[in-house]
């Protein structure tokens, strides 16, 4: 038994560790609750883990209220995308479309909010799509930005 399972955590392990990790960038009220947090629209910031030199932001909407202050919310599936060359590009790994960059967890059991990244290898250029899965239901709602892959140089100093 043991023996079957290495294999599997070894395989969560991998995937788990090559998903990005975002850092908050800011947030807005967008409706007050008397008891608990208020609703919000939350931005965060993270790195693409294989491709060096691209940067998403995200936003999402947050769910307040007692049962979000308490985790127990689920977020609704609204969202949008960002993603911009900040530095020279460059492949860290071998790419996968629809590998997954980026999850974060929107209600207590079964919904999460996933980026995910294509190549368009004709065009040059890396697609970020957001969207929010359920394990029964998920939604149509997402968002996508596209990165195209530019030299990217230096001003020469004057």
């Amino acid at each position: 038994m043991a023996n079957l399972l290495r294999p599997i955590l070894l395989g969560l392990i991998a995937v788990i560790s090559a998903t990005a990790h975002a850092e908050m960038v800011g947030e807005v009220d967008t409706a007050f609750k008397l008891i608990g947090k208020n609703h919000k629209i939350v931005i965060e910031a993270f790195d693409d883990p294989k491709v060096a030199g691209v940067t998403c932001h995200l936003s999402r909407a947050q769910t307040g209220g007692i049962s979000g202050s308490l985790g127990l919310a689920e977020d609704t599936s609204d969202a949008s995308i960002a993603c911009r060359q900040i530095g020279p590009i460059r492949f860290l790994d071998t790419l996968d479309d629809g590998e997954q960059v980026f999850t974060k967890r929107t209600s207590l059991l079964f919904k999460t909010m996933q980026v995910v990244r294509f190549f368009d290898r004709k065009r040059n250029t890396l697609i970020y799509l957001v969207y929010s899965d359920k394990m029964v239901d998920g939604s149509p709602k997402n968002s996508i930005s596209t990165v195209p892959i530019q030299d990217w140089r230096t001003p020469a100093n004057n």
